[in-house]
């Protein structure tokens, strides 16, 4: 049995109904102590032993479930957002080397928020979100620091000036930034299917343009975006595992850390992370170029 075998055989959910059952369904799986994981995790990289994958992946589903509660905010069913949570889970077990010396768990949080986050992207209503890193990081953090902003200023909807500001600087983006981020989340969504009059028979849906890319550019643009990812994970393999903690933590995280929060990490001052950081951003930047000659 090869590795691309690797069964998608878990505990399903279809409905929000169904939701406590499936919580009580995935409870039965234990958790597994730090020997057991590892000796599963080499069974399935040495030998490509699909049940013990299944054992792997069975024992997380918690971990996802808890991971996509989180993004129930933006309107979606939460059946699809644990769905593609387990897929996140399913790659990491994939890639998941217990050699390396820290927990499935730990590499697995990469993995599952990030397919959670390319299906909200995907899935929202409104016409590009934005795709760059900055984008991403607003569109997911606005709402959470909007409402511990506006939480005591009782009868304000919009943020202030000076709140739109703070959040600008907290997440290193323009203020015209925040200020249209909060235009279009705040902005009702007009269902499609609905008529356009009472009188009319005509629907939304009609009169809309098909603006999408023709399925040879999106191919193109889905494998190119594949190969990038590959080219930054060989060339993050290349850095010590301080050095990978460290870009992912400042760099790749919903939530990047803080130089102070790394230093208390890692037991050292923040100029010494920074110092670290800089030269594993060096590093990562080499080898992407060596990667593309």
């Amino acid at each position: 049995m090869t590795k691309a075998a690797l069964p998608a055989a878990i505990p399903s959910l279809n409905t929000d109904g169904g939701l406590r059952q499936y919580l009580m369904q995935i409870r039965r799986f234990p958790v597994l102590a730090e020997e057991e994981e590892f000796m599963l995790a080499k069974r399935w990289q040495e030998h490509g032993d699909v049940a013990a994958a299944h054992q792997l992946v069975t024992s997380h589903l918690r971990l996802v479930a808890k991971i996509a509660m989180k993004y129930r905010g933006y309107g979606l069913p939460t059946g699809d957002l644990i769905a593609e949570g387990n897929i996140g889970l399913m790659q990491a077990v994939k890639k998941f080397d217990p050699d390396k010396g820290f927990r499935l768990a730990t590499y697995a949080i990469w993995w599952i928020k990030a397919s959670i986050q390319e299906y909200v992207l995907k899935s929202w209503s409104m016409v590009k979100i934005g795709t760059s890193a900055a984008q991403k990081r607003l569109f997911f953090n606005l709402r959470k620091l909007k409402n511990q902003l506006l939480r005591d200023d009782t009868g304000m909807n919009n943020l202030s000036q000076d709140q739109a500001q703070e959040i600008a600087t907290q997440l290193e983006v323009g203020v015209d930034d925040v200020r249209e981020m909060e235009q279009r989340m705040s902005g009702a969504d007009q269902y499609l299917n609905s008529r356009m009059s009472a009188d009319s028979e005509d629907e939304w849906i009609d009169h809309l343009a098909d603006t999408r890319d023709n399925q040879e550019t999106t191919l193109i643009e889905h494998t190119e975006s594949k190969r990038r990812s590959s080219l930054l994970e060989r060339a993050l393999a290349k850095l010590t595992d301080r050095e990978q903690d460290i870009i992912r933590a400042r760099h790749l995280k919903e939530e990047p850390d803080t130089l102070e929060d790394l230093s208390q990490v890692y037991h050292i001052s923040r100029e010494r992370v920074r110092q670290i950081e800089a030269r594993a951003m060096e590093k990562l930047q080499k080898e992407m170029r060596e990667e593309v000659k």
